[in-house]
């Protein structure tokens, strides 16, 4: 069996002169969870859409199963799964006739999309609904259905483009389980997202992109090793009104070589490249009046090693996504 399920090569889209993929190279392994992570405007999107056949390529190739497919995606589309961030279910079918009907499009026959049908609809937990129309489906359900959909003709490759945005906490566990589980079952998935933590537990491998530029890609383990050298602490305290900038300042006239930030109103986070002890720090914090009631070390993290890559603070991050 061939290891490598898709590789991109040189790959670039640019619209009237502005370069929105930058010639990117990455490859992506059979049975393996690849993060692909980035700002809005970086590029994931686009690129997805290339890899689709959604946008036409303007140079570069892209690989299936080693097969240059780039001037006929179509070739790949039984082997591709595609989960849109926007839903492109019907509102007034059911969740089951929703289904059938993306089977059909794929040229399953009526009996065989009748049961993958009500096999997924089992598989996510929506047998109960299965009847309901889709507009009447909360946005946890509707999210599943979406990935049933996907699913319904068994592709080798699975697309997931901010699986969990926008829904409740129980559907995004629930959506996370089910992303191992087609996993483990041999399933390879290709997934965007702005939760660096998502992709922290779910994914293999993972790739930062940035302004159309791929600017880090590795295993999550070494991409986080590679955040050691930057040492962290977060403290959390009591709010007192005062003001966030004045004890950021203090801070730094007292510790210099600490670059502290306020994450929110209860939150401090200092980063510096020499070893930091915590003890002093609360002592001083104490001192100024702040009621501290937890202080721990940062382990290295790949929230750290897309800081350090993108200068982009992961809450600008979520931020832009709670936007769209």
């Amino acid at each position: 069996m061939k290891d490598k399920i898709l590789e991109v090569q040189n790959l670039k889209k640019s619209y009237n002169g502005f370069v929105a993929v930058d010639e990117i190279d990455f490859e992506i392994k059979r049975a393996e969870i690849f993060g692909f992570l980035g700002p809005n405007g970086a590029g994931k999107t686009t690129t997805i859409n290339m890899l689709i056949g959604m946008v036409k390529v303007t140079s570069g190739k892209i690989f299936y199963n080693e097969t240059d497919l780039t001037r006929n995606i179509k070739k790949a589309q039984e082997m591709i799964g595609v989960v849109p961030d926007e839903s492109n279910l019907y509102n007034e079918m059911s969740g089951f006739d929703n289904l059938c009907f993306c089977g059909s499009l794929y040229g399953l026959k009526k009996k065989k999309r009748e049961k993958r049908a009500s096999e997924l609809l089992e598989l996510f937990k929506l047998s109960d609904v299965a009847g309901k129309k889709f507009k009447a489906y909360s946005k946890g359900m509707k999210r599943k259905l979406t990935i049933a959909a996907a699913l319904i003709h068994k592709p080798e490759i699975l697309f997931l483009d901010e699986p969990t945005s926008g829904i409740d906490l129980a559907s995004v566990r629930q959506i996370r389980n089910l992303i191992r589980e087609l996993n483990e079952t041999g399933t390879t998935i290709f997934l965007t997202t702005h939760y660096i933590e998502e992709a922290e537990r779910l994914c293999h491998r993972v790739a930062f992109i940035h302004k159309g530029q791929i600017i880090r890609n590795d295993s999550v383990q070494n991409l986080s090793a590679q955040s050691r050298t930057i040492n962290g602490i977060e403290i959390r305290y009591q709010p007192n009104g005062k003001n966030h900038t004045h004890i950021l300042q203090t801070l730094t006239n007292k510790f210099p070589g600490f670059d502290c930030r306020q994450m929110n109103d209860d939150t401090i986070k200092i980063i510096s490249e020499k070893t930091i002890d915590i003890a002093p720090v609360v002592s001083f914090l104490s001192e100024k009046g702040l009621f501290i009631y937890e202080a721990k070390l940062l382990k290295p993290s790949l929230e750290e090693a897309f800081v350090k890559a993108t200068g982009i603070e992961i809450d600008i991050l979520k931020k832009e996504k709670e936007k769209r």
